[in-house]
């Protein structure tokens, strides 16, 4: 499948596209302590985004962490490693997905979910940052059809902005 390379106003659909890749995950997940999370720009009413549902999957131990990853396994996605993201795992989709979505295995608290939540947060609850974030997104956009990677690197020093803030409200 091939990722989305265009970034779009809100669609409302988002969060029932998250519920459907939440419900898909939790039969594999079974005796697995665990929670679901919606992350990322879709997970923000009104905020323009790439059409990906990033997906947490956080458990509560690092020794629960190789069972959620097999159960990822067994549920048909590939598992990438951290993918230079230190507590973060990260698989690829399996065949026939039916909405595109970035999937990660968390410990809760660690530096990646807690960023995750904290960015979400602070762009739900701070319509500046959203604005603001919005519009480099945009700005931006056209790096998604040729320089993915510059894409993220363009925007990491606001989010590394809005994170100091987040991190220094709550």
């Amino acid at each position: 499948m091939i990722p989305p390379a265009s970034v779009v106003e809100y669609d409302a659909r988002w969060p029932i596209w998250f519920a459907e890749i939440r419900d898909g995950l939790s039969p594999y997940l079974e005796g697995i302590p665990h929670t679901i999370e919606h992350v990322g720009s879709t997970a923000v009413p009104g905020l323009a985004a790439k059409p990906i549902i990033d997906v947490d999957v956080v458990v509560s131990r690092a020794d629960l962490v190789p069972p959620a990853v097999a159960a990822m396994v067994a549920a048909g996605y590939q598992h990438e490693g951290d993918l230079g993201i230190t507590g973060r795992e990260a698989f690829t989709l399996p065949p026939g997905t039916a909405h595109y979505h970035h999937l990660y295995v968390v410990v809760e608290g660690n530096k990646p979910h807690q960023d995750h939540v904290l960015l979400r947060d602070r762009l739900r609850a701070n319509a500046a940052d959203r604005e603001r974030y919005a519009a480099l997104k945009r700005e931006l956009a056209h790096l998604l059809t040729t320089d993915r990677a510059a894409y993220v690197e363009a925007k990491a020093g606001l989010v590394e902005e809005i994170l100091r803030r987040a991190a220094q409200s709550s």
